[in-house]
């Protein structure tokens, strides 16, 4: 016997003939929604296909469709004779209005327990986010790219890839291009000491990419290391994705404590240090203090990361010798992995980078980058090889460290006219950003930082670099890819944004 109902029960509906969704979709999704979040009533009536298809200016048919559809899934029952009328017992009778009300298209799967992530991606969420748009003033840690040369660079690749051999694009090595792996040997044995040959070397995507596929062969999970503190946070990040521990081990003006390190964790299985240019704060670690960590990494067992990032950037004397160089003077067995990055050399949308395994796991390391990881792209390797193959890559650097040394001289005294009683800033001799301490030890950096973020300059705080409670506040100022002439500018407007 057909239910008993007097009128229909009118429905707001629109179809948006505009839409990639089909109609009938359209009419079957807001009817859904509708019923879900309790508009429409169990045991309603609903207007008749002819009704509706009036109403929308579409075709019965169009309707019909909609109708089967919502029939078959249960929201809504068919009376011979009687019409159409909203479901008494939904397949969402579970489902509370709030959740359906999150639904915007149509229904879903009741959920009452969140699915678990993982380790990994609690440690993705924790990672700093790097801006997709070009950075401000005085963003840290990049490189003026204006400067590039970038008609003799696109002169490069082209003839790379005029008449390409087979090994470019049929039988790829992921461990990098036999002529770069060359050149960046043979760079490293004229300019930084490291007496290392093409095998041991393994072109990356840039230092985090090393950074992994070296944990991956020398860490287990559950094993620790060390890590400086303040210090590079995506280091510590990328430990804890493979479910190692990272143990923050303090930074003095001598570079890593190694006592303290000792004590922390004696059993950790690697350090991860900058001992040429502390990052953040710019240290160079002693020679006393070099020895003191390859002495205690050969009684302990550790291996030791040397993140070589910026000192080609020395304004003062020769850039300082590893210590994958030092050790290699000690004898003894080798544990230092050397890595080095060309993204702030050259420009940072290069994405290559190296890494110098020691002598006895070179072979490992080829091996697991042909297996693990499909490598670099080889688009750009070509170019790079002749790059420093021809000197190219040596006149850069010389050129770009007069630049960087003025630049940095500017900032020095613009600070000292406009930002005295604000921010101390002193010198160094590397690098490609300073570290303002705050004249007001009482203040926090961190709504310094937002204060001029919110000004269009990039001042990232100090105090984020530390694991544990901040014994230092502070800004970082890079001024590599600022101008001569927007740096004055730049430092009169930071003055008056931490003055408001």
């Amino acid at each position: 016997m057909p239910r008993q109902a007097s009128k229909a029960m009118p429905i707001d509906l629109a179809l948006d003939r505009a839409a990639a969704v089909p109609l009938h979709r359209q009419i079957y999704g807001q009817i859904c929604n509708a019923v879900l979040r309790g508009r429409l009533t169990p045991g309603l009536l609903l207007p008749s296909s002819r009704t509706l298809a009036g109403e929308l200016h579409c075709a019965r048919s169009t309707v019909l469709l909609a109708f089967e559809q919502l029939t078959a899934e249960g929201y809504v029952e068919a009376d011979r004779g009687g019409g159409t009328f909203v479901a008494r017992r939904l397949p969402e009778d579970l489902l509370t209005s709030e959740a359906a009300a999150s639904a915007p298209s149509g229904p879903g799967p009741a959920i009452s327990v969140a699915p678990r992530l993982s380790q990994f991606a609690a440690a993705v969420s924790g990672m700093e986010q790097r801006p997709i748009r070009g950075p401000g003033p005085f963003a840290p840690g990049v490189p003026d790219t204006a400067a590039f040369p970038f008609a003799l660079w696109a002169r490069l690749l082209a003839e790379s890839w005029q008449r390409p051999a087979e090994a470019l694009t049929a039988r790829w090595d992921p461990a990098g291009d036999a002529a770069l792996r060359t050149a960046i040997a043979t760079y490293l044995r004229a300019v930084r000491g490291l007496e290392c040959g093409a095998h041991q070397v393994i072109v990356t995507a840039g230092s985090d990419h090393g950074m992994r596929l070296a944990q991956l062969l020398l860490l287990d999970r559950g094993d620790s290391a060390w890590i400086e503190e303040p210090g590079y946070r995506r280091t510590r990040a990328l430990l804890q994705m493979e479910g190692v521990a990272p143990i923050a081990v303090p930074v003095d003006a001598e570079g890593l404590v190694v006592a303290i390190g000792r004590t922390l964790a004696p059993t950790a299985r690697l350090a991860v240090v900058t001992p040429s240019h502390q990052y953040p704060l710019g240290a160079v670690m002693s020679l006393r203090r070099r020895i003191e960590l390859l002495d205690h990494a050969a009684e302990a067992g550790m291996w030791i990361v040397e993140d070589d990032y910026d000192s080609e950037f020395r304004y003062a004397g020769r850039p300082l010798a590893p210590l994958q160089a030092l050790e290699a003077g000690r004898g003894g067995a080798r544990r230092v992995i050397y890595l080095g990055t060309f993204s702030k050399l050259l420009f940072p949308a290069l994405r290559l980078g190296y890494l110098v395994a020691p002598e006895g796991l070179a072979r490992l390391f080829e091996n697991a980058a042909r297996q693990l990881d499909p490598g670099p792209s080889p688009l750009a390797q070509p170019a790079l090889a002749r790059f420093i193959a021809e000197g190219h890559f040596a006149a850069h650097l010389r050129r770009m460290r007069l630049v960087y040394a003025a630049r940095q001289a500017v900032l020095i005294a613009a600070a000292g006219q406009h930002l005295a009683g604000l921010l101390d800033l002193a010198p160094d001799p590397a690098g490609l950003h300073l570290v303002a301490g705050l004249a007001d030890a009482g203040r926090s950096d961190v709504p310094l930082s937002l204060r001029a973020e919110r000004g269009g300059l990039h001042l990232p705080p100090l105090s984020r670099y530390f694991t544990g409670a901040p014994t230092r506040q502070g800004l970082l100022v890079g001024y590599a890819a600022t101008s001569e002439a927007e740096i004055a500018p730049a430092v009169q407007r930071l003055a008056m944004l931490l003055r408001e």
